[in-house]
């Protein structure tokens, strides 16, 4: 009855695979990436707004923006650590990505591409809203590879096992953490699953389903923060993500509540749903959307 005394790490952050050695937390993100870049792509050609091809030239430019954006926030929010040692900025294979960061400066650079192409951002909003957290889920496996980013020691059968080279100073050896990569990626395999759902059941207006991811995600994010114990700046209790959580939180919940209050949250049922931004021509038929060169 004791198969699931504890949950362990791996003794090391690379995979090996043949001749090849890979870093395994920049596989875990590559893996999220290429993952939500596919449901992104499927749900576009679905709601009839875009391609899967759509999705593959999006994604091309708003990873990388997004990579730089959370790695950014890191480097701004734990100056510390990189004053002195600026070289240290670009390792980001040690860890070290705050995902508001990302999700800000990679959606900003995704819709605008989004908008570019013809797809308009409302729809690009609503075709990624699901695809963001199953990448997040993903993702943060990395974590786990790294050893970093737990939570507080417990005594529950799927506390996480960390080797003496990553164990905080004050614990004792076999001491096993909450293992915070592990709620979240399951809070976030959650969301999507739910986002999916509401998508299909409720004609939400475009774009609407994005304030829902938000609105989740910063409820996921803000109890599984409170768990850690990894150095943070914090102030009235609460470490920084924790009330940057707390501020997408109320922001979402506002949004979404002026917009059920004016009628501005579902479609009109009268209506056809999401419509793509196709544009039409002098003669009045629907052609295809040219793209951009």
């Amino acid at each position: 009855m004791n198969w699931l005394a504890s949950l362990p790490s791996p003794s090391a952050g690379s995979l090996e695979l043949g001749p090849l050695k890979l870093n395994a937390y920049g596989l875990m993100i590559a893996l999220g990436a290429i993952a939500g870049t596919w449901l992104m792509g499927k749900r576009l050609a679905s709601h009839g707004t875009g391609t899967s091809d759509d999705a593959s030239a999006i994604a091309m430019l708003a990873v990388p923006a997004g990579v730089i954006g959370a790695r950014l926030y890191h480097v701004v929010t734990d100056w510390e650590r990189f004053d002195g040692r600026l070289v240290d900025i670009v390792k980001i294979w040690k860890g070290g990505l705050g995902i508001w960061g990302g999700v800000l400066v990679g959606v900003l650079v995704g819709v605008w591409l989004a908008e570019r192409r013809g797809i308009g951002v409302a729809n690009a909003l609503t075709a990624v809203a699901p695809a963001l957290p199953l990448a997040q889920a993903i993702g943060r496996w990395g974590n786990w590879f790294n050893q970093e980013l737990f939570g507080r020691a417990t005594t529950l059968p799927w506390g996480l096992e960390i080797d003496e080279r990553h164990l905080p100073d004050g614990f004792e050896i076999g001491t096993l953490f909450h293992p915070t990569f592990l709620y979240e990626s399951l809070g976030n395999l959650v969301l999507c699953v739910a986002l999916l759902r509401l998508d299909r059941r409720v004609a939400l207006r475009p774009g609407r389903l994005f304030l829902c991811y938000t609105l989740g995600y910063s409820f996921v994010r803000f109890f599984v923060e409170g768990l850690r114990i990894d150095a943070a700046k914090d102030a009235g209790g609460l470490r920084l993500n924790q009330w940057t959580s707390l501020l997408v939180f109320v922001v979402s919940a506002a949004w979404l509540l002026v917009a059920w209050r004016r009628g501005a949250l579902r479609v009109d049922p009268r209506s056809e749903g999401m419509v793509a931004t196709t544009p039409i021509r002098a003669t009045g038929s629907p052609d295809a959307p040219e793209r951009p060169e």
